[in-house]
């Protein structure tokens, strides 16, 4: 396993690790020490079968790269590009650890475009796994397309300057992609016919390779007091997770609505003011999982004057790492407002929550427009000019949660969820499909 420095990226390969390895197959996972210290642990029932292999992050210029910033999320924006450049370099201890166990897969992510060419010198089959919808696999198109991605389109604009940008390295991110997806034997993705058939077969049709959904990879219900996603909760943390299902335990089911952008989407002041306020329009319950914004000087001033005081006997606001996984198993919990990223998508959707999306950038509006066609979300209407209003999230979360015109939604939601949360599906067909994709491969080669 070879995933890109962003936890969009190393989640859902850790997620297929944990399915993998319960099928039986022994996998390694490739990252950066401070990485995979951040990933939750594994079942000990699995720890013979999956290896963390921790390879240091390659040091630059300090004025470049700070020091200890190993993932997109520790940088602004404008780094990334020298987080690619470290990336880069490590090539040679990939390949010399490729050369002594000589695997019989690789399944890696598009920026290691340099995999290409170590597989290809020990005669190892690649794997391309592609973090996103199929949706936007069918969207993007064969790699001799991608080049053409319409920038007139609004949902394309931000993938699209994203896969184009050349970051200062020597390889653009399109060529990576390209490189990357003609050379795997296969393309995986996490998704399922019953949710996005029509896709994965005309998107078998563009590529002319083997496309192979994995399924979902929802996760097992969560015990409470368990940790899930990143990091560890110690000290005052374990204070802040008891207040949190204190909270959530006093609250009538399926009335909280939990709000979240990521660690990776960096809202401005306006936008979580705009956030803020929608939220006290809304007059709904809410439980708001917000990083500290970088622009704020202290505690205080993150959010408007007075919010906390006016909203404090039906909202909570919660900063830094939360449990977020226990906390939308939650009872209490009925709806998310989020950026409508995959794996927060099914995160939500497993546990029958109803969807309010405001996509930000990447895969996020394609993910947001599937949503919708399906009946499964409503997308918060913007302006012309990008921005949204206070009004347009409370409208939109009220519609989601108790108006009479979101009666279809909140029954498609219900009806989805069994499909999403089903892991014998998922485990049981979709990656013992795979699993045996990769035995018949095995095979062949022998």
């Amino acid at each position: 396993m070879l995933p890109w420095s962003a936890f969009g990226h190393l989640i859902p390969f850790f997620k297929l690790s944990i399915a993998l390895a319960k099928a039986g197959v022994h996998v390694s996972y490739i990252s950066t020490p401070k990485k995979i210290q951040r990933l939750r642990k594994i079942p000990s029932s699995l720890s013979h079968l999956i290896d963390f292999v921790e390879i240091p992050l390659p040091s630059l210029n300090k004025d470049l790269l700070p020091e200890g910033a190993e993932a997109t999320m520790d940088i602004p924006l404008d780094k990334i590009q020298y987080l690619e450049q470290a990336y880069d370099k490590l090539k040679n201890s990939v390949k010399q650890l490729v050369s002594n166990w000589l695997p019989n897969w690789i399944i890696c992510d598009y920026n290691p475009h340099w995999i290409v060419d170590i597989a290809q010198e020990f005669h190892i089959n690649l794997i391309y796994y592609y973090v996103v919808s199929a949706a936007t696999l069918a969207f993007l198109g064969p790699p001799s397309n991608m080049n053409g991605l319409a920038y007139n389109r609004t949902e394309a604009v931000a993938f699209s300057k994203y896969v184009h940008q050349n970051n200062g390295s020597e390889v653009s991110g399109i060529e990576r992609f390209v490189k990357v997806i003609d050379a795997a034997k296969s393309i995986i993705c996490c998704s399922c016919y019953e949710i996005e058939g029509e896709y994965l077969n005309l998107y078998k049709k563009l590529v002319g390779k083997p496309v192979i959904p994995i399924g979902l990879l929802p996760v097992e219900m969560p015990q409470r007091g368990l940790l899930d996603g990143l990091g560890s909760v110690t000290g005052s943390g374990t204070g802040l997770r008891t207040a949190i299902f204190q909270w959530l335990d006093r609250q009538t089911t399926k009335s909280v609505v939990f709000v979240g952008f990521g660690s990776e989407c960096k809202l401005s002041k306006e936008q979580v003011f705009e956030i803020a306020y929608g939220l006290e329009d809304s007059k709904l319950s809410f439980l708001w999982g917000l990083r500290k914004p970088n622009w704020a000087y202290n505690d205080e001033d993150f959010l408007p004057i007075g919010f906390s005081e006016r909203s404090c006997d039906r909202g909570l606001v919660c900063m830094g790492w939360i449990p977020k996984q226990e906390i939308l198993a939650h009872s209490s919990i009925g709806g998310s407002l989020f950026h409508s990223g995959l794996g927060s998508t099914i995160e939500a959707l497993q546990f029958g929550n109803k969807l309010v999306v405001l996509p930000f950038n990447v895969d996020q509006p394609l993910n947001a427009r599937l949503l919708v066609d399906k009946g499964l979300a409503i997308e918060v209407k913007r302006n012309e000019d990008g921005t949204f209003t206070r009004y347009e999230i409370a409208k939109s979360l009220r519609q989601a949660m108790v108006l009479e015109e979101g009666k279809e939604l909140r029954i498609k939601t219900r009806e989805d969820a069994g499909i999403v949360g089903n892991l014998k599906l998922h485990q049981d067909h979709y990656i013992a499909a795979f699993v045996q994709f990769l035995k018949d491969g095995i095979r062949k080669a022998i």
